[in-house]
């Protein structure tokens, strides 16, 4: 991520940019907007100052489907979550 983002998370919180989903099916049928479903993976961009995250920035996260908080920030979505709601991260 190149951006820098000027926001720091507080305590056990990790700020994450969801990833969006494919809008065609695998038989490429297009998907309207409210079709779609909400994502559930993302890019983390910030990390809260507790030590007990195991989380770091660039980590590629699974996360709760309606966990978090969603709020834009310079036109970019993101979606604040305490770590507890991070499900697992992709392994490279």
């Amino acid at each position: 991520m190149s951006k820098k983002i000027n926001l720091q998370p507080l305590g056990t919180r990790v700020l994450v940019k969801p990833l969006e989903q494919e809008s065609k099916t695998a038989s490429g049928l297009l998907l309207p907007e409210t079709a779609k479903e909400k994502p559930q993976t993302g890019i983390v961009v910030a990390v809260g100052d507790d030590e007990d995250i195991k989380l770091q920035v660039n980590d590629k996260v699974l996360f709760a489907k309606y966990s978090g908080t969603e709020f834009k920030l310079d036109g970019t979505d993101y979606l604040l979550l305490e770590a507890n709601d991070v499900l697992a991260k992709f392994l490279n």
